[in-house]
């Protein structure tokens, strides 16, 4: 057999020494394999891992290419080892119909480079005044549905939703937030707050909406995936509606993982990011739930800004940080080298926990006879993380200029490399 692809001397996340095989966008063999190939690749003992799957993507596309487009993004989503990304639907005209589910679909095909796969809007326009046809943007190619950026506004509304997603087999991922208790601030409440005499966002803004989704997806019988989890209370509520049954799960980012609200004394505005960043201890407490389980995932919350949105005071800049190439690198340096998790665990929280509660059949495994979606990566090498190098249009990273852990060498989508490191 002559191969397209045959990946040599890697390891697999439990440490065992594999090769992958690969032809027709299927991995045809793995452990020893020998044999032809178009192309061989020795990946020197790295990483050969699922390709990561994010939950929670803003591409911009349509209406805000300035800040970041499909082509782009999915750059940047290769480049930081992703195979598929998820692309919430505050876009403009938001993404409430099943021609705006078509477009996405099909830009994603026609750039060919990661898989791009649209949520819907929860609500029409994101408005919370009517649910949109979420079933029928389902049927178009939506794999989840979020009003995110803002919460449907009230119970009421969400319970309708909630009722009508789990009677129709769909997922809604919750922007939670109560904004009478945020509105205005744009930092942690906190001493740090007070230093930088910013206005500050309490936690319990985050916590009384993840409090809400849970209480009304036990009423419904729906499930229910908590977007950017930030805070110590919020991982609690968490883990006690998982242990009561609740169809709950959640998701965390790097930022709130590998950095604290002392960022903002700088004034430095990549650090305003909604949620805002906590403490050292809401850090502490995200890094427990992702070690026993009670966040499900990693996503990024990649949030694209041109520099006019950004190089502003801090209380007029946009919220958001880039994160699509970063992440990978941080989850290593903050997570997997301290001995906090394992690189099996990291797997299950960049590509196979996302993978499933997406419902990507294609992603999220690494088999003979499956589909050849594969990441290679190590993490061993040190390095500094630059704005210059990314290949996102924005230049928004909250981590310019820190050394990191770890670098993503090669990305395969459908047995096709996608991105490959160059050579030094």
């Amino acid at each position: 057999m002559k191969y397209d692809l045959l990946l040599k001397n890697g390891r697999l996340a439990d440490g065992t020494a594999a090769d992958v095989g690969i032809r027709n966008g299927v991995i045809e063999a793995m452990g020893v394999v020998d044999g032809d190939a178009v192309r061989t690749v020795d990946c020197g003992g790295a990483y050969l891992l699922p390709a990561f799957v994010d939950l929670h993507a803003h591409f911009r596309e349509p209406g805000f290419e300035k800040k970041e487009d499909i082509e782009s993004g999915s750059r940047a989503a290769v480049r930081g080892g992703y195979g598929a990304v998820c692309c919430m639907p505050n876009t403009c005209p938001p993404i409430d119909n099943v021609p705006l589910v078509r477009y996405i679909r099909t830009r994603s095909d026609e750039v060919g480079l990661c898989k791009v796969y649209p949520i819907g809007c929860i609500t029409k326009g994101s408005e919370s005044k009517e649910l949109a046809d979420m079933r029928l943007m389902r049927d178009a190619g939506a794999v989840a549905f979020s009003d995110d950026g803002k919460p449907v506004a009230t119970a009421g509304l969400m319970r309708n939703a909630l009722e009508y997603a789990a009677g129709n087999d769909l997922l809604l991922i919750s922007h939670s937030e109560d904004v009478t208790l945020s509105d205005g601030g744009y930092a942690n409440e906190g001493e740090n707050a007070s230093k930088a005499g910013l206005r500050g966002i309490t936690r319990a803004s985050e916590e009384v909406g993840i409090a809400r989704e849970a209480i009304l997806a036990a009423t419904t019988g729906a499930k229910i995936h908590i977007a950017h989890v930030s805070a110590r209370g919020s991982v609690e509520i968490v883990r006690l509606a998982k242990a009561h049954g609740v169809r709950i799960t959640a998701e965390t980012c790097p930022h709130y993982f590998a950095a604290t609200d002392a960022e903002i004394l700088d004034y430095d505005t990549n650090a305003k990011i909604n949620p805002p960043l906590r403490t050292d201890d809401d850090v502490a407490a995200i890094l427990e739930g992702l070690r026993d389980g009670t966040i499900d995932a990693i996503a990024t919350d990649h949030a694209p800004h041109h520099a006019d949105d950004k190089v502003k005071d801090f209380a007029e800049a946009a919220f958001g940080t880039v994160g699509l190439e970063s992440a990978y690198s941080l989850a290593v340096t903050h997570l997997v080298r301290p001995g906090l998790i394992t690189m099996s665990r990291l797997v299950e929280l960049m590509s196979s926990a996302p993978a499933r509660i997406a419902g990507l059949e294609e992603f999220g495994r690494l088999e003979a006879g499956g589909p050849a979606n594969v990441t290679v990566a190590d993490t061993d090498t040190e390095y500094v993380f630059r704005k210059e190098d990314m290949a996102s249009k924005a230049r928004n990273s909250l981590f310019d200029g820190r050394t990191m852990f770890g670098r993503v060498r090669m990305t395969v989508v459908d047995g096709r490399i996608k991105y490959e490191e160059e050579a030094k």
